[in-house]
């Protein structure tokens, strides 16, 4: 070949060797600067409270709640709970998928047989053989060994992944622990739920006593003509509305005890519970003051947390897809034309190392999509972090307000019982006397049933609260 044009194919090549280059460059520049994120904004450093609970979040669930029928609940639960062993599942998948990722920044290694008939080509600068047959060129390659293939992980990029990943099984498992909090909190409520229904029935059943002797009487005083038929139709009517009452609670007895077993991952049957919602000691909350880091125990913002760096990382590899990518493919094995030759040592023995370098160039619009799409993936995780903080705070400062107003409460609904109940000897000692009327009696009956039915909320409401304080400060998942 002439020299003149051997020297213009080698400044064609070279030319296109800059080419690449600066393609690459340019594709690289891409990844140079980092997207700007929303800032996070500061927590208080304590919460808006005079008095508050500071170790409330570090105390074990089994020495948070003093009632052995309870603890055994919740231990059931734990075990059985469909959602809960459902999240040790997708705990398992995300670390299935981090092995995946840890793995791809290690050089992998396969066993290759190949054996290759050859390629069969006409021969077209020979002509004919024998007169009438194309002269046939077979290529055979036979390759018995090993081969590795190793993209070197100089931009980071698959550490990324990686890190990712982990982080990613990192949320999960605090996703697994939310639902253990969320599940011991929502089976304490359901229980105290209950044992206030059945306080509520026994109040109600008192009262149908009351009502009946109440009507009872009317009667007689009607025979004796002290009373008339519309006094008794009141006090029938009293009664039939309260026996009403009674039928209701029962089925809320009933929804109560099977939603339990539901959570409990079991088919319905009976609860057993302690005897009264009066006699089980509200847990017990230290007035010390509370730093507002008890917040991060909370396993849904921990949760988030993870998440949030989980994409952040996840936007660093995006960055880096911009890059060109370095792989080494070294291999060593048994290379011959023919099966039998390829067993002959040493002349059949075959090492070599490929290596290359590859740049996206013709695409960028599929990487820039990804890129953005990461960058907005990791804005909506900063998001989702400050609402979650902003939630947690909230939480705790709505509990923290209601328990000091409920225990104010449930001291004016006592003494307003204890009122009501004198209200209702006195009215009807008044109506035997015929000093009252028995819109009076049935007026005193009526307050005392509401006062002795909403005195049980009161406090049923305050075992509410108390334990989703514990919840919210992030406590019942050790």
């Amino acid at each position: 070949m002439d020299k003149s044009v051997k020297k213009s194919i080698f400044h064609h090549q070279t030319f296109q060797g800059w080419v690449v280059l600066f393609l690459i460059f340019l594709a690289s520049c891409k990844a140079m600067e980092p997207p700007h994120m929303p800032t996070i904004k500061p927590v208080p450093e304590v919460f808006l409270m005079e008095s508050d609970t500071s170790g409330l979040a570090d105390i074990s669930w089994r020495e948070f709640f003093n009632d052995p029928f309870l603890v055994n609940l919740i231990e059931t639960g734990l075990q059985n709970n469909l959602d809960l062993l459902a999240a040790l599942e997708r705990i398992e998948i995300a670390r299935a998928n981090y092995k995946v990722r840890k793995g791809v920044i290690y050089p992998n290694l396969d066993a290759i047989v190949r054996y290759r008939s050859g390629d069969i080509r006409p021969n077209l600068f020979n002509g004919t053989v024998n007169g009438d047959r194309n002269v046939i060129n077979r290529i055979e390659n036979n390759f018995v060994g090993f081969q590795s293939t190793w993209e070197i992980d100089i931009w980071g990029k698959m550490g990324d992944r990686r890190d990712a990943a982990f982080n990613q099984l990192l949320a999960t498992e605090k996703g697994q622990q939310l639902i253990v909090t969320n599940l011991v909190a929502e089976i304490a409520g359901i229980y105290y739920d209950l044992l206030g229904f059945d306080i509520e029935l026994e109040t109600i059943e008192k009262n149908i006593e009351f009502q009946e002797m109440a009507l009872e009487l009317i009667k007689i005083q009607k025979m004796v003509g002290r009373a008339t038929e519309l006094a008794v139709q009141q006090f029938s009517a009293q009664l039939l509305n309260t026996r009403s009452m009674e039928f209701e609670k029962r089925q809320d007895i009933i929804e109560a005890e099977n939603y339990l077993n539901y959570l409990l991952g079991r088919y319905p049957q009976p609860i057993e519970r302690a005897p009264s919602l009066m006699q089980i000691r509200l847990p017990y909350i230290a007035e010390v003051g509370l730093p507002s880091e008890m917040l991060l125990r909370r396993p849904d913002i921990q949760m988030a947390e993870y998440e949030l760096r989980a994409a952040a990382f996840n936007v660093e590899a995006a960055r880096k897809e911009f890059l060109p990518s370095f792989s080494l493919t070294p291999y060593i094995g048994l290379n011959d034309r023919s099966i039998p030759a390829a067993f002959q040592f040493p002349g059949a023995i075959s090492v070599g190392l490929l290596g290359g370098i590859t740049a996206p160039i013709f695409a960028q619009n599929q990487i820039r999509a990804g890129y953005q799409e990461a960058i907005a993936s990791n804005r909506i995780a900063i998001y989702q972090y400050q609402e979650s903080i902003l939630t947690g705070y909230r939480e705790v400062m709505d509990k923290l307000q209601r328990i000091q107003n409920l225990r104010d409460v449930y001291a004016l609904r006592n003494e307003e019982t204890a009122v009501l109940l004198n209200a209702v000897t006195t009215a009807n000692e008044l109506f035997r006397g015929g000093y009252a009327s028995y819109l009076e009696v049935i007026t005193a009956q009526s307050r005392v049933l509401e006062a002795e039915l909403g005195m049980t909320d009161t406090r049923r409401q305050m075992f509410f609260t108390v334990v989703d304080l514990y919840r919210a400060l992030g406590g019942g998942w050790e």
